[in-house]
């Protein structure tokens, strides 16, 4: 039986969580406190282990984070367009007296969650129970069995209401040709209110004409993507005791990104630490063409740079497959083993075709 280097642990989507406090915490059950306690500890189970977070379990000491790594699989675009049969329903009922005083409708906005990728929100619709949007922003896909969650809410100065929460999942929506009329659900219980979504994929691949293209411009829009891999350092000079090291990878003056600091400990390699950590950067057209900035690497030790390789965004975009792998020269005898992955887009029709599965 062949040995398996590595093995990548995450939740595909977050994951629900219901908390029973006993004792004198039983306060904490109460709705607010418990709502609050819920979100914090959800908030990180997805900074750590929900997709594109991941566990990364290491079986054989010789496995190559390279080879290990999973990239993500594309880009969904997603445009909500209108929300309707809700009323004011998610209105307390002081708020539905002083509505039918001053005939006010809610004030809505929808806010769309695709895994553990940042959230967005659309624009408010004031005063009216059929809001219509017509807006369109790109989530990065990990996995095609992700939730598209849309929180349809009302917005109120002391506290926005939930309106109804919807569900989809990536490949749910593109099988169903890319548009989907969702049925809200308040407090679990479905209600009258729909929502309508579509969807449109786009999958990676070493192709740079997406940079440019018209169709990946504008708010919102993604024409790429850049994955950043730190496997290791080799080769650190200093007494073990003395050494802190960590590797800070920078593209331009806007994205910053900084490995788990190391410490000298039993089992260890502290001169030749491995990390194994990636970092994404959602690639927008203002970012790349001939005025792309360079990306850094930092050797860091502690708080003090000890050393650093610059490369440029050029010689990634000549590299084959626009993959540079490479052990790059810091100075002092060390090297950071790391690679940059440029991925442009394209459009990728998944109507009435088996989407592939990933070995899970």
């Amino acid at each position: 039986m062949p040995l398996i280097g590595a093995a990548q642990i995450a939740f595909i989507n977050p994951p629900v969580l219901k908390l029973d406090f006993t004792g004198a915490a039983s306060i904490a059950d109460l709705g607010a406190i418990h709502g609050a306690v819920c979100n914090v500890i959800l908030t990180i189970i997805e900074g750590m282990a929900v997709l594109p977070n991941r566990f990364l379990v290491t079986v054989d000491a010789n496995n190559d984070y390279f080879k290990t790594y999973l990239y993500p699989l594309g880009t969904v675009r997603v445009t909500v367009e209108k929300a309707w049969g809700f009323a004011e329903k998610a209105k307390s009922s002081t708020k539905k007296f002083f509505s039918k005083l001053t005939r006010a409708s809610p004030d809505c906005y929808a806010k769309i969650n695709v895994g553990a990728e940042e959230s967005w929100k659309t624009s408010t619709k004031n005063n009216t129970t059929n809001p219509i949007w017509g807006e369109t922003h790109d989530f990065v896909v990990s996995d095609f069995d992700q939730y598209i969650k849309v929180d349809v809410e009302d917005e109120d100065v002391g506290g926005d209401d939930e309106v109804g929460v919807a569900l989809t999942t990536v490949h749910d929506i593109l099988l169903a040709g890319g548009t989907q009329e969702l049925t809200l659900f308040l407090n679990e219980k479905e209600t009258e209110g729909k929502i309508s979504v579509a969807c449109q994929f786009f999958e990676f691949g070493a192709d740079g004409g997406s940079f440019s293209a018209t169709d990946h411009q504008g708010a919102g829009r993604l024409c790429g993507l850049v994955t950043i891999l730190v496997a290791g350092v080799f080769g650190i000079q200093g007494k073990r005791e003395e050494l802190k090291p960590s590797v800070v990878v920078t593209w331009g003056a806007k994205h910053h990104f900084r490995t788990a600091i190391q410490a000298d400990s039993v089992g260890s390699d502290i001169n030749n630490p491995a990390f194994n950590e990636h970092f994404r950067i959602p690639v927008t057209t203002d970012m790349v063409g001939s005025g792309a900035e360079g990306f850094r690497f930092a050797l860091m030790n502690g708080e003090k740079e000890v050393g650093g390789a610059n490369v440029a965004y050029a010689d990634v975009l000549r590299a084959p497959g626009m993959l540079l792998q490479d052990r790059f020269d810091v100075g002092g005898g060390a090297t950071v083993r790391a690679s940059i992955c440029l991925q442009g887009v394209r459009a990728s029709s998944m109507q009435g075709k088996a989407l592939p599965q990933r070995q899970r």
